[in-house]
């Protein structure tokens, strides 16, 4: 085998087709567009979603709700969360710096800290927004709570 001989898989390589050549080749006249109509003229583009004059769907289909502009979305986090974090790294404070450094929020996140669970160690505990359950939790084991 050598480079000169190699030749491409027989079938593989089409020659394009060339239409408005004229009658004698089978694609003159129309050019294979069609008659008449938007898309047989030169220059025709679509605009995204027409669909030929029908409403189309973004249209046909009702408008629903709103996204609040205002809305405040919480991370929660549960009393068992933080008795188990306190019992694993032998903790008296918990701060929103504390959870983000062991990984169970991220640093923009606004936290609450929510009643489920039970909670047996004194702690100090730091954060946005606290439940009610969670308040009357932390306060009955002796620990206090400080709104950020």
């Amino acid at each position: 085998m050598k480079l000169h001989t190699l030749k491409p898989a027989e079938g593989s390589v089409k020659s394009r087709k060339r239409v408005g050549r004229g009658p004698g080749s089978g694609k003159g006249g129309t050019s294979t567009r069609g008659h008449k109509g938007a898309k047989s003229r030169s220059g025709y583009k679509s605009k995204l979603g027409f669909e030929g004059g029908q409403m189309p769907l973004q249209r046909r289909v009702p408008k629903f709700g709103f996204k609040s502009l205002n809305k405040v979305v919480n991370k929660p986090i549960n009393l068992s969360v933080l008795q188990e974090l306190a019992a694993q790294h032998n903790l008296d404070t918990i701060s929103v710096e504390t959870l983000v450094a062991h990984g169970l929020v991220s640093k923009n996140d606004v936290v609450k800290v929510l009643g489920s669970g039970e909670l047996t160690a004194k702690l100090n505990v730091s954060a946005h927004s606290f439940s009610a359950s969670a308040v009357e939790a932390i306060e009955k084991v002796g620990g206090t709570v400080n709104k950020l």
